[in-house]
């Protein structure tokens, strides 16, 4: 069963519906290979073949994310640069009404997915994953970058930012549920306060008062700097040729396995969980 219902919320525009898919095909693709039988043991015939499987399926799904990247940049090219300009008003609100459609496991998924795995081992499994996803969408918007005829740069920047930030505010979920800190409220309080901890880098802690990210609270200022950067790094995967895709793929996955690490010993040090699993119901 997924964190996520059918809650209403803010609804996104084409942009960020385009990013989602991008997120979904990136994470899809990410387990795959995760689930994919290793070639060792299978003599050199065996091996090449399933090298290729491995690289044709790995094609395929890169496709995939370009296609959705792609779409999303050409929605915000169409759109104008002032609404699809990396950072600013703009981007933060799509991150916050994204945030509650994406993909995220609950616990009882995770440990059926993972089993006999410690909190831990899941963790850092989840890590892998999402900055596989992430390396994933750099190489495919450094792929879409070299056609003839890309959309404008500010939209491609915006659309592999929103694609790499649901990839991450996704893998935040997963580690809060990981660690049993899931966030109290409705899918929508609980996931405004994933995106708050995306932008701390901490894991969520509310203040008596409740989360607030309202337009010029510190909250929605720290998230629009935070999105400003992401933005900015995002430039890589513009790179002459394909070698923005080897950059922008370099650096997202490292940027992403560091919030996972940074988020997961934060959360390790205040969970219930340190001693191993509660017993299954």
């Amino acid at each position: 069963m997924s964190v996520n219902g059918a809650e209403p919320g803010p609804e996104p525009d084409q942009v960020t519906r385009a990013a989602i898919e991008a997120v979904s095909d990136a994470v899809e693709l990410a387990d795959e290979q995760r689930r994919a039988p290793s070639p060792r043991g299978h003599g050199p015939t065996g091996w090449l073949a399933a090298w290729a499987a491995r690289r044709a399926r790995r094609a395929r799904g890169v496709r995939r994310i370009g296609a959705a990247v792609g779409e999303a940049a050409r929605q915000g090219a169409r759109a104008g640069g002032r609404r699809a300009a990396s950072g600013g008003r703009w981007l933060s609100e799509q991150v916050l009404a994204m945030a509650p459609r994406l993909p995220v496991r609950d616990l009882a998924t995770l440990r059926a997915q993972f089993p006999g795995r410690s909190p831990d081992e899941v963790a850092q499994a989840l890590i892998a994953g999402a900055a596989r996803a992430s390396a994933m969408v750099g190489v495919a918007v450094g792929a879409w970058a070299v056609l003839p005829f890309p959309p404008a740069a500010g939209a491609e920047i915006a659309a592999e930012t929103l694609a790499v930030v649901g990839i991450e505010v996704k893998l935040v979920a997963e580690l809060h549920e990981v660690y049993g800190l899931r966030a109290p409220g409705g899918v929508i309080d609980r996931m405004t306060a994933y995106v708050a901890a995306w932008a701390q880098r901490r894991g969520v802690s509310l203040a008596p008062g409740g989360l607030v990210v309202s337009a010029g609270s510190p909250l929605a200022r720290q998230l629009r700097r935070r999105l400003s950067g992401r933005a900015g790094r995002s430039v890589a995967s513009l790179g002459p040729l394909l070698t923005g895709a080897v950059a922008g793929a370099a650096l997202n996955r490292h940027e992403t396995r560091k919030l996972g690490r940074m988020l997961t010993d934060d959360l390790r040090a205040r969970s219930p969980h340190r001693g191993g699993w509660p017993p299954e119901s």
